[in-house]
């Protein structure tokens, strides 16, 4: 049973599972807004991919946004298996983050809104969990597609830490790295919450909203 048990760090190259040189298969279209999943998006679309806790609740958080989101879609980035699958993700054992892929039109929806919304809707600060979710799969993380984004999303971190140390958290953990390799999960885990609506969220947050003098506007 090695396969399944988390563990509390990352993987080394050596100890990594081997994964598939293909692709999962998953959905092909959204199942809420009926777009394709995996593009072509249209010209001005933007994607960044938000790593929050358990991807289940965390693609809803976005999807539900009243501007500027075009698709939205769950998978795995941040690891080392090539092409994982959610058993694999869950052992520990392929450095790998339940993340969520966001599609969005930035003139609809700056990229400090869409972050407002990353670091209110979980704990940025607690490492390799979220709650209860404990594993390298639920750290904070943001996997950026340009320099631009993530000159944003440092400044945005360093916007919310004092507002979190003057609460009690403790430092950041989030992770700011370009996006390497995004392997989409499968199917039934792309948009679960609407398929599934009593299932489990696990997405929570620190009441601490968006400090005060940024420019960061509400979503």
């Amino acid at each position: 049973m090695l396969l399944f048990r988390k563990r509390p760090e990352m993987p080394s190259p050596s100890e990594a599972l081997p994964g598939r040189p293909d692709p999962l298969p998953t959905a092909e279209r959204h199942f809420v807004n009926g777009r394709p999943l995996k593009g072509p998006y249209p010209e001005g679309i933007e994607t960044i991919v938000l790593g929050l806790g358990c991807f289940w609740g965390a693609e809803r958080k976005f999807w539900q946004l009243p501007r500027g989101i075009h698709v939205t879609a769950v998978g795995y980035a941040g690891g080392l298996t090539p092409n994982p699958t959610y058993e694999e993700v869950c052992s520990g054992r392929t450095g790998h983050n339940e993340v969520v892929l966001v599609a969005f039109d930035p003139a609809q929806l700056p990229l400090t809104d869409l972050l407002r919304t990353f670091f209110e809707s979980h704990d940025p600060t607690q490492g390799y969990r979220q709650g209860n979710d404990v594993g390298t799969q639920y750290r904070s993380g943001l996997y950026t597609t340009s320099e631009a984004q993530a000159e944003t999303a440092r400044a945005v971190r360093d916007a919310y830490a004092p507002a979190l140390a003057a609460r009690g958290f403790g430092a950041i953990t989030t992770e700011i790295v370009p996006l390497g390799p995004f392997s989409f999960a499968e199917d039934y885990h792309q948009q679960y919450l609407a398929k599934n609506p009593g299932g489990y969220c696990g997405l929570g947050g620190t009441g601490v909203s968006c400090p005060v003098g940024t420019g960061i506007a509400a979503a």
